[in-house]
């Protein structure tokens, strides 16, 4: 598990992304929402946003993304929700994703996400109230 520290010196980037700059792992993030499954993007159709390059399976997913991205973009940047509600950053399984009331949210492990989904509502509101102070 890679964890980051929430001290004020190592904030976390906005995007959750690779050394290459690839957001939440090449996925697509459109997909979630269209195809209601994981689908791996790919470098002819990306875009860049808040950091980050996105990929997306189709052209139509990029440009539903480009006119949109808060639409589709996962919450917390792609780090895993759990980790933000305790307040800290951590890396995504792709797999471990559920859209609620319309906002995408990824987690560390299918394990993980189980226990973000015992307590949804209260999970997402100590996330969001940690999120800004995590952040560049």
């Amino acid at each position: 598990m890679v964890w980051s520290a929430s001290g004020a010196d190592s904030k976390s980037d906005p995007v959750n992304h690779n050394r290459s700059g690839i957001a939440i792992q090449g996925y697509d993030p459109v997909a979630y929402f269209t195809d209601s499954k994981p689908v791996k993007g790919d470098s002819k159709f990306s875009y860049s946003w808040r950091g980050g390059l996105w990929q997306f399976a189709t052209t139509q997913h990029r440009d539903l993304f480009a006119q949109d991205p808060e639409q589709y973009a996962p919450q917390y940047g792609g780090y895993c929700a759990y980790g933000v509600g305790e307040n800290h950053t951590v890396d995504i399984d792709p797999e471990a994703w559920k859209i609620i009331d319309g906002k995408l949210y990824l987690n560390y492990s299918k394990d993980v996400q189980q226990k973000f989904l015992k307590e949804p509502a209260v999970r997402i509101k100590r996330a969001d109230q940690n999120w800004p102070g995590l952040h560049k």
